[in-house]
């Protein structure tokens, strides 16, 4: 098998890490150097300055992108600025004639651009969600996808998801294998469990235009071990069970239940990152009714379970230690 070319694609204001997580992977990182050819381009060949003031000189331009195999795009500086359309024409072109086209973390917002994304399922950092589903509302976007791969149009979520990708797209071709030996040399694990949602600041509104609804909210957050159910929490806002339902869908745009449960989960991360208690401790402190309950309802949201977070955001250390507490 002839190696395959990888075009890297340079921009203006380009973010060296994100820029380097391909040609490293796709290049020197490779177990064998005939796998992959990396070779980088851009539209007007010559020195391009990153978002740091770190400069590369670029010896292609985009007609490399006509005979590439694998075409990325490794971030965009300004997700409201649409690409030239000499990039956005060779980015359709290529991958009508069977290129697969790789857009990592904001670079996503290019493939978004060409309109190839529109129907197709994409990856791009969480912090950009909203920004991004109002500009491209045909997009299917997996909000907690570390990355994704839909009829060779494949994107992935910010930062050092780009690796997972990245890592993704050599087992597709070279099976896990050799991903694994790239991600040993990279000291990177070769895949990881459960996705973006492990990372996202609190999805769950914390306030609306209600004012009864604010102060329900924080009536909640303070009594999270208690049980609650919709005839004395509409008792305590002094209306019918109706009328609470319809208001607080109107002010969160979640139902009371699915409200609760997420507040739930987000403080008993609180929980296991800050504090000693065991998992039986955090169900109770934040009112699951069992242990088993809490780490379903958990593994579900974070697609992690409990102890893996707090392994993932205490580390090890913490995990053994409280083993051998245990033990004594």
């Amino acid at each position: 098998m002839s190696a395959l070319t990888v075009a890297v694609i340079a921009t203006a204001g380009f973010s060296p890490f994100h820029f380097s997580v391909p040609c490293i992977i796709f290049g020197p990182s490779m177990p064998e150097p005939d796998m992959f050819r990396v070779e980088i381009c851009a539209e007007k060949p010559g020195m391009i300055q990153s978002d740091i003031g770190l400069s590369i000189n670029v010896e292609f331009g985009l007609e490399r992108l006509d005979v590439a195999d694998i075409i990325i795009v490794p971030y965009w500086n300004n997700p409201a600025e649409k690409p030239s359309q000499a990039l956005l024409d060779k980015l359709i072109n290529s991958w009508q004639r069977g290129a697969e086209v790789v857009g990592l973390c904001l670079g996503t917002y290019v493939l978004a651009y060409t309109g190839l994304l529109d129907g197709h399922r994409a990856a791009t950092h969480w912090e950009y969600e909203n920004d991004f589903t109002e500009r491209f509302p045909a997009v299917n976007l997996d909000s907690n996808s570390l990355y994704s791969s839909d009829e060779r149009l494949i994107t992935s979520a910010g930062t050092a998801a780009g690796i997972d990708c990245c890592l993704d797209i050599i087992r597709s071709h070279y099976g896990s294998a050799i991903a694994n030996k790239v991600a040993r040399r990279m000291v990177v694990p070769p895949y990881r469990e459960g996705g973006q949602a492990q990372f996202i600041e609190r999805p769950v509104p914390t306030s609306s235009r209600d004012k009864k609804m604010n102060e329900l909210m924080e009536y909640l957050r303070r009594n999270l071990d208690k049980p609650h159910d919709l005839d004395s929490l509409a008792g305590f806002v002094s209306m019918s069970r109706r009328t609470l339902t319809r208001h607080f869908l109107k002010g969160t745009g979640m139902t009371l239940s699915e409200w609760i449960n997420t507040e739930r989960l987000h403080r008993s991360q609180e929980l296991l990152e800050t504090t000693d208690y065991s998992i039986e401790k955090v169900s109770e402190a934040i009112g699951f009714q069992s242990p088993i309950s809490f780490r379903q309802n958990f593994k579900s949201k974070f697609r992690v379970t409990p102890t893996e977070w707090r392994r993932a955001f205490r580390g090890p250390d913490f995990i053994d230690r409280r083993k051998n507490h245990l033990k004594q």
